[in-house]
């Protein structure tokens, strides 16, 4: 989980570095400060478990930055939307700056499809209003990472610690 928050701080990071607009680069770097934080504690208290053993406290503790490290994840993957939507400039030449600006380009090709879908949808309630009931829910970073999930699957849990985790190989 640690690793994987790390990741996600790092992809946060470079998005925040290319994005266009200031007050989205500011709160995706938030988020991803926060999301470093909150990974720095898991990591620090998944050690002091592994030393101390089995406790209430402690797996209590545990959960509980599990889940506040989940949520964080979220909401760099929020901010990271809205950088997306409101532009991202070029990559440099380093891989990892390329595979994260394709990723964000896949994702914001599938919202601009959904909107376009959504635009020709002439299914209308008796205002004239477009009927949501029925209706896809907007494609997200989030979903896009869940779909990809799958793949992710095959790791095992204890990988080589060798291994330096790339931005964009685990996919959360």
């Amino acid at each position: 989980m640690v690793s994987h928050g790390q990741v996600v701080v790092k992809f946060g990071n470079i998005l925040a570095k290319h994005c266009l607009d200031q007050r989205c680069s500011m709160d995706l770097l938030r988020a991803t400060e926060h999301t470093q934080s909150i990974s720095s504690q898991l990591s620090i208290v998944a050690r002091v478990k592994a030393v101390t053993g089995e406790s209430k406290a402690s797996s209590e503790l545990l959960l509980s930055n599990v889940q506040n490290l989940i949520q964080a994840v979220q909401n760099v993957l929020r901010a990271a939307e809205a950088a997306c939507v409101k532009g991202l400039g070029q990559p440099s030449a380093d891989p990892e700056e390329e595979e994260v600006a394709a990723f964000c380009q896949q994702w914001r090709k599938s919202l601009t499809q959904h909107r376009a879908k959504e635009a020709l949808n002439s299914d209308r309630d008796e205002l004239g209003l477009r009927k949501t009931r029925g209706a896809k829910a907007e494609p997200t970073l989030v979903s896009l990472v869940q779909e990809q999930t799958p793949q992710s699957r095959n790791i095992p849990k204890h990988p080589n610690p060798r291994k330096e985790h790339t931005v964009m190989d685990t996919h959360m």
